[in-house]
């Protein structure tokens, strides 16, 4: 049983709780996502199953696109309403003043990493050093916004709460892309709501529920995208025992398939250009 899952996550629950999940219902052990959700988050998670983990990095190497909700004025430990509030304040900004701000934060910039995230500093996850109140230097990562719109926008309860939508490179934390727009508008704010619309070229009308039947796309399908070539029975034996080629497509990476079956994924080789070599053999 080999291919991916679009699932819709619901909010509440961890992305390893709907691997899990995956896992007792096709009965494998063999399933792995493609990119982790918050729990508050909900949203499209993909789930490779079987001989698809090996695609893993090429399915989460891509743009996402996500729908958040801000409150102005309320901070807190996590960088979303689940966690302990530290600062709360009334705070009152115009749709212009917010619609500059978001205006200012596309582009690539230096973000830094929230301290409840599963990344490693030395060798341990920064929300294991949060927990134990163990202060640690946090990391920054460039990431790139490279779009970003607001959706709606409302004053409630002395504060600002609005919506928007972006797309953003690989790595980047909306948690913290939020709290970096608060700091542009002169104050605090913390992300109540998280939806992943799209990852990659998969959207979220695509996404089943949990409990839904599980429909398994296939591996050709999932690369259907990526450059493609049909194999000769001259060149089949060389692909399957991974053999280095004369990079005659001129790609950086190629798929290669025979019939409807994906033989390897192969990229170009650092040490000669001229080269392919092979990065997945199925």
């Amino acid at each position: 049983m080999d291919g991916i899952l679009l699932i819709n996550k619901p909010s509440g629950i961890t992305s390893r709780d709907v691997v899990n999940t995956v896992s007792k219902k096709l009965q494998t052990r063999k399933v792995g996502h493609t990119g982790t959700l918050d729990p508050l988050a909900t949203g499209v998670l993909v789930i490779c199953v079987g001989k698809a983990t090996k695609l893993v990095k090429y399915l989460t190497d891509t743009y996402k696109e996500y729908e958040a909700e801000v409150i102005l004025g309320i901070k807190t430990d996590t960088a979303d309403i689940t966690g302990k509030v530290l600062k709360e304040e009334s705070v009152i900004k115009s749709k212009e003043e917010i619609e500059n701000a978001l205006k200012e934060m596309q582009g690539t910039y230096l973000q830094t990493v929230p301290i409840y995230s599963a990344v490693k500093v030395e060798g341990k996850k920064l929300y294991e050093y949060a927990r134990e109140n163990i202060q640690v230097e946090l990391p920054k990562r460039n990431v790139e916004i490279k779009n970003i719109d607001l959706l709606d926008y409302r004053v409630e309860d002395e504060k600002t709460v609005f919506r928007f939508k972006t797309t953003v490179s690989k790595g980047t934390y909306i948690r913290s892309l939020v709290e970096d727009i608060a700091l542009k508008l002169n104050t605090v704010g913390t992300m109540s709501k998280l939806t992943r619309t799209k990852q990659g070229r998969f959207t979220l009308s695509e996404c089943s529920n949990i409990d839904d039947e599980l429909k398994l796309i296939s591996i050709k399908d999932a690369l259907k995208d990526f450059y493609i070539v049909e194999v000769t029975e001259e060149l089949e034996p060389k692909i399957c025992n991974g053999a280095i080629l004369d990079n005659i497509y001129k790609k950086d990476l190629i798929v290669f398939k025979k019939n409807d079956t994906i033989l390897a994924v192969y990229k170009k080789y650092d040490k000669d250009e001229t080269k392919i070599k092979p990065d997945i053999v199925f």
